[in-house]
This record gives C-alpha cells, structure tokens and sequence, in this order.
C-alpha cells in the first residue's frame, strides 16, 4: 500500500501540500519547503491556503451538508428516498472510503498541517502588523477545523505539528479534554489579536467576531461533552458571559467586536446584502471578479450547488409552468438534485400569522418566467391558458378554465466578464400583463413572495399552503393548490407515490405535485455576479457559516443550562422581534420561561440549514428525543454509535496503526478508539 498518498491530509508532507495548492497565476510557494518560508511573500501564499477548503468543498456542495444537516430531525428525504440512507436514516451507515462523511474529514485535515506551517514559520518572522494579523487568522483557522473534526468525529489527532517535521504513521487520539483545550487556546488568540474589519478589506478572511462566535460555539459544545474548562469554570458559564457580552456590545453599536443584527429578518436575506451582510460573522465568499482574488486561487470557488440540494424541480408540472427543461430554468437554476425536504416537525414550528421566517425560509409558492428583456421568451410566449383538463388534473375549479397565468419573473440575460450571463431577475407586478419591462420590480428577494398568497394571484402555478384549505377556499385560486400536511404519508415520511393512498383519493392518481416540497431558499441567491454562465447547478453566493443570530441563541442555550430560564427566553425574544410581522403584539410571540425544548426548536426556526443541526442535538444527547418528533425512520435505527459520525476510511488505509486507533465502534477496526479518549 502507497502510504504517501495520504500525507497531505495528516499534514505530514509539505510537498504534497504544496502540489495540491498551486496558484493560478503566481506560485510563491513553488516546491520550495525550507526554512525560505519565512520570506513574506511565500508564508504569506501559504497562509491565503489555509481558507481553502472552506470555500472549496466544505460550504459548496453536498459533504458536509449532508454531515451536519442530515440525520436530524429537521430533513427528510424527498419522496422518501434510499439513495441517501446511510446519513439522513443511520440505515446501512458503513464507513467506506469517498462516502460524504468520509470526504468531509479529509477536507478539514488537508488544511490543518498547512495551518500549522504557518503558525510554526510566523513565529519566526519579523512582527509587523501584517504579520501578527495574519499569524492570527492562521490561529483561528487551526481551531475552527479542530473545532469542526471533533464536533463530529469526537476525538480526533491534534494536527499542532508542521509539514516540514515530517510523516507519523501511527498517529494517536486526543482526548476531547486536550482537544478542546487547543481550540479555546486557538480562538481566544484570534479574539484577542484580530480586528474588527478583515485583512485587505476581504470578507472571506476571519476577523474578531469570527474568533468570538466560533468561541461561543466551542464552549457549548464542550460543554455538551460534560467537559469543565481547565480553571474549574463552566463552560456554559463561559458561552454565557461571552454571548452576553456580543449581544450587549452589538446592541450598542458594534464597538468592541464589530457584532450587527438586523432589524427585520427580510433583509438579512435580501439578495442586495448577500455579499455585504453586516450580520455574518464569517462567510465562505462566493467569487467575485471585484474584489481581491486571493481568496479563491486554484480552488472550486465559484461552484456552489447547495441550493440544488433543497429544491424540487420544476419540470414535474411542465404543463402548468412552460419550465420544460431544467437545463433552461434561467429563474430557479438546475433543481434536479434535491434531496433535503423538511420535516412536518420543522414545518410545524412556524406560525406564519406572525413569524416572516416562514417566507424568508422556505419558497412554498411557485410562479414560471419570461425573458423578455434579452428577448429570449417573450412574456406573452410563457403566459398559460389554463385549459379544462389541466384544470382538473391539478385540482383548479372548472371554472378558471381558459383563464390566464402569467409569468411571475422576467429574467436578464446580461453578459458578464466573469461567469458568463447573469440571469438576474426581476418581478412582474401583480396584475400587470402588459410585458412592459418598464413595470418590472425589484424586491429584495425574488424568491420570497408576501404571506399569506393572495386568492387573485395569476402569477404563481402552486402553492403550498400551511393551512388547509376547503375545497371553498381553492374555488377562485388560478393556481394549483396543495395541503403541505398532505406531502406526508402517516409516519410522517414523504409520499413515494401517488397510487394507492390518501393523496390519490384528495388530488388524483395523476396529480404529480405529491413530489413537491416547501424549498429551503437560503442559498437560492439571484443578482448579478451569483451566476455561473450556462451552469445552471451553480450559484456563487456567500454562505453565511457563522451570523450574529447564532450567538444570541448560544447565550439563550447557555443561560438555560444554568438554570435561569428567563434569562433565556430574553435572547430568543430578541430574535422573534426582528422577524414579527408589521402590527404585531410582542404577547402574541414572547416567551417568559425558556425550556430545552424551546432552544431546540428556536436553534430550528433561525438556523435550520445552516450546516448546525447535527451539533446541536449531538451536544444535548438529544436524538433519542428528537429523532421520534420529525424523522421516525432514523429513530428506529439510532443507536449510541451514532453519536459520532465514522472515523475515514481514506484516513485508516494510510496509516499503520488503523486497528488501534479505530473508526468510532462501527466494525471495520477491532476497536472502536473511543475508550479513555471521550473525557
């Protein structure tokens, strides 16, 4: 077996490293991995490395989301679907090399040996301001991917050497103990060494409050683990003073860490603010040809395909949309490889009369496009006559037959030097069917239509209502409707088929919308710049990894721990205030007495999505609990195993003591290499 194949994951190997990290247009790392490391410009190339999995893999595509995300109670398969079994329902979870899991831990250990070559040779540099902050930021990075390995592989090897020291094939465990040391010690350097705006003004670089959140983060989640901080401390006493002191500070003006909170929950996913949004506290930047290029280099960025993951596709109701062909849906992008539908226990938390997050979460209302601005769809070429038989198969009274939907958006198709076309979209007003561009509006979110839908809506082809509509309330709607309790058979698991049950006696054997599902929409981004040309799969927004919103639900989670459950429900209070509708009364959302019932479901109203679902419930012992509220097919497999996602396989083939140091009790070592290590 060829064990050097996998040095640069355990960051032993600096020319591995440096091969796999070339730049596009100037390399100053070349193949040199001396003490020449030293000179700024080649330590300074290899610290820019550091960020690279971050916006390469591990916030662009399917792995990781589906490690932190899937196998909770928040996301089901659509259709209720086999292909991805083993993480969303532990059925079959056995560890093989290249599985999501798998690539998930490899991209996070890549970046570590490189973390600690620049932490090794920034100790040897002249200290100018540059220097130290970047020193810094290299800090932050080791924590940040110690923090991410160990929440989800437990005890892990501390990568704290660099490449230049050479290969270690018989690596050892940490204990959560040393390992939780060294991040704390790592994030509270960076807290205390970074400001309050990023290096070169670039966004995707870490600053204070990056280190800050992923500081809190890592107090709650040691504290989950029943570890004590070294002095004797609480951790969740730390979580609490430290998100209470951000959440002061921002509500103060942002001074001391550089913390914002928007005031209404629309524009924090207003499409205008996605590059800018002054509430992230750490992104994965999306390209962008404006801004210093350092960022990307040779990565993947600039081909994210998160929201492929959350969406339906459109096609299923050709006849009612003229959406024809999935590789031309200039409007929603590619959605032809959505897996995470949300759970009826996710959907259940809302209560859209008052809370705008509904909208802002999830599009349940489906409306086609035109291209009349670049003149490649004419609007009066996308408008639908609603005919007899169409009627009847979506469910339409009779009498909206030859009646007219109307294309909701209008698409650009503007050439760009970066990416191609840019498909940007703008709004057809209601009730205007001119086709004159000049009445095109622009609303921060193209894909956020007002709750609750209005009944002379002729702009959408679906809805997918909350409330259960009569066959009274659907008689004057052009559009197709669909009971969301409905999408669910009796077990809570979506509908596989449209043969055979309740849904064939309510809509129909034909009726196809039972494949239909409320789209998380939060990585659906839609101006200029977020295109990939004719890539339809890809979208190059920024992904939000940490937001002010997190820690203020931290300190709630923490306050609560200690007991103080009024405390608690302050933070969470916070929260439903910035997302309440326009006249209403804070009695209607306002909690007195937080429970963990409530943290957990508040963490799913705000963040569900957000790559933090999988941790949250790890850290409370929660899946027992929680599994049988929204995903019963994973709660009749959980078992304690579970607890940690699999040790890579990748990882065990290359070293020589697999056996020994085990894949966390799932059978494919003689040991499970947890025992002593998990204290």
């Amino acid at each position: 077996m060829n064990k050097n194949i996998f040095k640069p994951v355990l960051a032993l190997c600096a020319a591995a490293v440096m091969g796999a990290c070339s730049l596009d247009e100037y390399d100053p790392l070349g193949t040199d991995t001396s003490a020449s490391l030293t000179e700024y410009e080649k330590w300074y190339g290899m610290q820019t490395k550091c960020y690279e999995p971050i916006y390469s893999q591990l916030y662009t595509v399917v792995d990781f989301m589906s490690v932190a995300e899937a196998g909770t109670d928040l996301w089901l398969t659509a259709k209720n679907s086999d292909n991805t079994k083993e993480l969303f329902y532990y059925e079959s979870l056995v560890p093989f090399a290249n599985k999501y899991w798998d690539k998930a831990f490899i991209q996070a250990y890549t970046a570590l040996g490189t973390c600690a070559t620049v932490i090794k040779n920034g100790e040897k540099m002249e200290q100018t301001d540059a220097v130290k902050t970047l020193y810094a930021e290299a800090r932050f990075l080791r924590g940040f991917y110690h923090l991410l390995l160990t929440t989800y592989y437990g005890p892990i090897t501390l990568v704290n050497h660099s490449v230049e020291d050479g290969a270690d094939l018989n690596p050892k465990r940490n204990t959560l103990t040393e390992i939780y040391t060294s991040v704390i010690n790592d994030l509270e350097f960076a807290m205390n060494n970074l400001g309050t705006t990023p290096y070169n003004n670039n966004r995707a670089r870490a600053t204070k409050k990056s280190a800050l959140g992923f500081l809190c983060r890592a107090y709650v989640q040691a504290a989950g683990q029943g570890l004590t901080a070294p002095d004797g401390t609480s951790y969740w006493d730390k979580a609490a003073n430290l998100a209470a002191d951000f959440v002061a500070d921002t509500e103060a003006g942002g001074s001391k860490y550089g913390g914002y909170l928007y005031d209404d929950i629309s524009d924090l996913w207003a499409s205008n603010n996605n590059r800018t949004n002054k509430e992230a506290l750490f992104v994965a930047a999306g390209a962008d040809a404006s801004m210093d290029t350092e960022t990307w280099n040779n990565a993947n960025a600039g081909k994210s395909k998160l929201f492929t993951l959350f969406y339906w596709n459109q096609t299923l109701c050709s006849d009612i949309s003229k959406i024809t062909s999935d590789k031309q849906n200039y409007f929603y992008g590619r959605t032809n490889a959505g897996v995470f539908a949300p759970s009826k226990y996710l959907l259940d938390l809302y209560t859209p009369s008052w809370d705008k997050r509904w909208e802002n979460t999830f599009q349940t209302s489906f409306g086609g496009f035109s291209m009349q601005q670049p003149e490649w769809l004419p609007y009066s070429s996308q408008s639908i006559k609603l005919s007899p038989k169409v009627a009847k198969l979506y469910g339409i009274s009779l009498s909206m037959a030859n009646k007219y939907i109307y294309p909701y958006a209008d698409c650009a198709a503007l050439p760009s030097t970066s990416g191609g076309n840019q498909y940007v979209a703008s709004v057809w007003p209601k009730g205007e069917t001119s086709g004159d561009v000049s009445k095109l509006q622009k609303p921060k979110n193209v894909y956020v239509m007002d709750y609750p839908v209005a009944e002379d809506e002729n702009r959408i082809f679906l809805y997918l209502s909350k409330e259960k509509m009569t066959a009274e309330d659907k008689v004057n709607r052009i559009y197709a409707c669909v009971d969301i309790d409905d999408l669910f058979d009796e077990t809570g698991a979506y509908l596989s088929t449209n043969v055979g049950n309740a849904w064939a006696g309510k809509y129909g054997q034909t009726n196809p919308l039972y494949q239909a599902y409320p789209c998380l929409n939060k990585f659906q981004w839609n101006y200029e710049g977020v295109f990939y040309g004719s890539n339809l799969q890809i979208k190059n927004g920024d992904v939000y990894i940490m937001r002010a919103a997190e820690i203020y639900l931290i300190a709630a989670e923490a306050y609560q721990k200690l007991g103080n459950g009024g405390k608690a429900a302050e933070y969470i209070n916070k929260l439903r205030a910035r997302a309440a509708r326009p006249g209403v009364t804070a009695e209607t959302y306002k909690l007195s007495n937080a429970t963990e019932e409530d943290i957990l479901d508040e963490f799913a109203r705000e963040l569900c999505g957000e790559h933090q679902r999988w941790a949250l419930l790890q850290r409370h012992q929660a899946f027992r609990t929680q599994l049988p509220k929204g995903n019963k097919r994973a709660a009749a497999t959980y078992r304690d195993i579970h607890k940690w996602r699999p040790i890579s396989q990748t990882f065990l083939q290359q070293i020589d003591n697999a056996e020994e140091y085990g894949d966390n009790g799932y059978g494919t070592t003689a040991k499970s290499g947890l025992e002593g290590f998990e204290q």
